[in-house]
This record gives C-alpha cells, structure tokens and sequence, in this order.
C-alpha cells in the first residue's frame, strides 16, 4: 500500500505529515530522507510481513512452554511424617527432605494435639520430643508453609510406653570387656529392646564401663544417660524400667535397686518390731488374797482390848450402782504412763480408809462414852453394817 504525504514541519525528533485529507501524522523525523524539508511530499509504502509475524509467534509460544514446565508442572510436596522411637517420656519423630519445586521455603512447623510445639530448621530431618507421660496417646503433624501456600502432612498418632514396656529401649554399647558386651547384647535380645553401633537422637541410653572414646564424648554432647551394664540387668530382673540415677558410671553401687522378692523381704522383718515397740505395755499384778472373817474379828478384838491402839478402821461405805459403774470403767482403762489397775484399787481403797479414821477420831471426841455405840455407828457409815463381825467389834467396847 503506497501513501503520498506531504512533509509540513520537520524538526528535531518529530516530523508533520498532512494527508491529502488534510490530516496530521506524527512521523519520526530520523525516518525519512535527509534532505526533506517543508512542502516535501514523501511515498509511503505499508504492508504485512507474515514471515517475521510467524517467527514472532513460534518464539512466543517456545516462551509459554518454557515457563509452564518451569513453574506448572510441579508443586511442593506435604511433608511425610512418621515415627521413629518412642519411649515411656519422649518421642522421636522423622520425615523425608521437603520438595519445595520452584517455590521459596517460609517455614516447617511441628503442631502437637493441634498447638504448635515449635519451628524446625530446613535441613533437620528428625526432632525428639521429651518430658511426654506414660502410657498417653498424642496427635502430631508438620506445616510446611512456602511461596507456593501452606502443606499440612497426615496427622500421626503416637501412645507412649507403659513402665513395663522395654521395646522402645535403644542402647548404644561403648567400651567394655568382649565377653560383657555379648552379654548385653543377648540380655538386650531378651528384653525385647534396640542396640545400635553408634549413638543417634533415637538412642536412650549409653552403656560403658570406662569414661573415655569419641562415643561416649559425642554421649555426654547429646545429654543421653551414661550407665554400667548394671542397668540393663536391672530392667530385665525387674521386668520394668528403673531409675538411672543408682546406676551412673560414677554412682555409688549402695544406691542401686533390688530384686522385688528381697525388698519385701526386708520390709516384712523390719515391719515387726516397730509394730511391736509402738505398741503399750500393760502389767497385770496378781488380786491380794483376802483374810478370813475368823482372824479379822481377833485382830479387831487385839486392838479395842489395847488402852493405847487407835480405833479400828470401820467398814467401807457400801457404793451404790452408780459408784459401782463407774468403778468398773476406771478399773477397765489403764494409763499409757504404765500404772496398773491393782495400784488404783489399793489407792482407792487407802484413801476411804484415812477418811473414815479421821470421822471416827472426831465422833468419839464429841460423844459421851454411854453414847459411844450410837455414835460409832453413825460414823461408821449411814446405813447399818450387815456383817456380823461390826457387831462383836461393838459388844467389846462397851
């Protein structure tokens, strides 16, 4: 297509063209011929080039496939969790690399029971969590979250061990005789535990007999506990796990736990006797014979036909039910300072004794000696005496 148009103003970087229809167009100036000037009249011919159009598009389209298999193809991948150990306090948990494709790494999440425990380093590919209680179920999943969005992996759930379970027991040997070693190892066989040459995040415990060598160095970094084959022994005498802390290298052997048949043992003889110290002591004496009535009505008679002896000790008081009741709950309660029930009869009885002395001592004062009988019953009592010897006692001292 040929245009003709007219050259009206040229200046430095822009030239104006007028159409025969008296339109204008803004040409670039270095475009045209160098010796144009105003009132010029320039042919322009247009026309399609389909051969570089075409080179155009092949290029374009290279171009889009380029970047789809770039950055459409792949797409990060979920991270792949799984257990690697787990114990009766901690877990040790694992996954593969993460595939990121094209996309930027954000960060990698550790959620327990739906709460987040922490961030993980890229280029950790495991992680142990302690401090877990017995015999208890937990839930655990990683976010991976990168430019391309979040990836959640399938949830996992663990249940730690029961005291009784020795299987997630994971022991790494260090130096110690070859034959103690072959030991360990069929005793660890037995239990139903783990051992490995060298020691890992999954080990539990480190068994050694002499503190020296680059694993037990690498042991004391990683705070795993450092044992004597002891230990191990322990565990499967017990059937149970123990306590390390009688069983360290530098422990005092004293510390260490026993069988459960000798500790009860020894806990059933030192029982008895402190059952047998924390208990009182009750002494019983023997009840005084009482005298005959026949030598008790002589002695009675000695004494009234004695111008110096002092009156005879009248009889007790007879008691009544209420005295008598609460006699017997006094006589059957004993004092833990040791003082038996015959010493609170025969205080008892001392003490009714010096009363009546001193009631007769001042009736016989008082009274005229025609009266002595009258008054010798009035103060022997307020009711009359049945027994037969307080009848002869007053014959005699008329």
């Amino acid at each position: 297509m040929l245009v003709s148009l007219t050259v009206g103003k040229v200046d430095a970087g822009v030239a104006v063209l007028l159409t025969e229809d008296k339109r204008l167009i803004e040409f670039p100036s270095i475009l045209l011929p160098p010796d144009i000037q105003s009132g010029s009249i320039v042919d322009i011919n247009v026309a399609r080039n389909q051969q570089a159009e075409s080179i155009a598009d092949q290029k374009f389209h290279a171009l889009q496939t380029d970047i789809l298999s770039a950055f459409g193809s792949h797409s990060p991948q979920p991270p792949q969790l799984r257990c690697r150990n787990a114990t009766q306090t901690s877990i040790v948990l694992e996954w593969d690399p993460v595939e990121l494709a094209t996309a930027e790494f954000r960060s990698l999440s550790l959620y327990r029971n739906g709460t987040k425990a922490g961030n993980i380093p890229r280029d950790k590919l495991s992680t142990k969590i302690s401090g877990l209680a017995l015999d208890t179920e937990y839930t655990f999943h990683l976010v991976l979250r990168t430019s391309a969005g979040q990836y959640s992996s399938e949830k996992l759930n663990i249940k730690t061990h029961k005291m009784t379970d020795l299987h997630g027991i994971t022991i790494t040997p260090g130096i110690m005789p070859s034959q103690l070693k072959e030991s360990l190892a069929e005793t660890v066989s037995s239990m139903g535990a783990k051992m490995i040459d060298s020691v890992r995040i999954d080990t539990t415990h480190f068994v050694c007999t002499e503190a020296r060598g680059q694993a037990w160095e690498k042991a004391k970094e990683m705070n795993v506990p450092i044992v004597v084959p002891d230990w191990v022994k322990g565990c499967e005498r017990e059937g149970r796990i123990v306590g390390v802390r009688g069983y360290y290298l530098d422990a005092d052997p004293k510390l260490r736990q026993m069988g459960p048949s000798t500790h009860q043992q020894r806990a059933s003889v030192t029982s008895i006797p402190e059952r047998a110290r924390d208990s009182p002591r009750i002494e019983t004496t023997p009840p005084t014979p009482e005298r005959s009535k026949h030598a008790r009505r002589d002695e009675e008679a000695e004494n009234v036909s004695s111008p110096g002896a002092e009156p005879p000790t009248p009889p007790p008081k007879p008691s009544s039910p209420q005295e008598q009741v609460s006699q017997k709950d006094g006589a059957s309660s004993s004092s833990v300072t040791g003082t038996t029930l015959n010493e609170q009869e025969v205080e008892s009885s001392d003490e009714d004794e010096e009363s009546n002395d001193t009631e007769t001592e001042d009736a016989e004062k008082s009274t005229p000696v025609g009266k002595g009988k009258d008054a010798r019953d009035t103060s022997a009592g307020k009711a009359p005496s049945s027994n037969p010897g307080d009848e002869q006692f007053s014959e005699v001292e008329l």
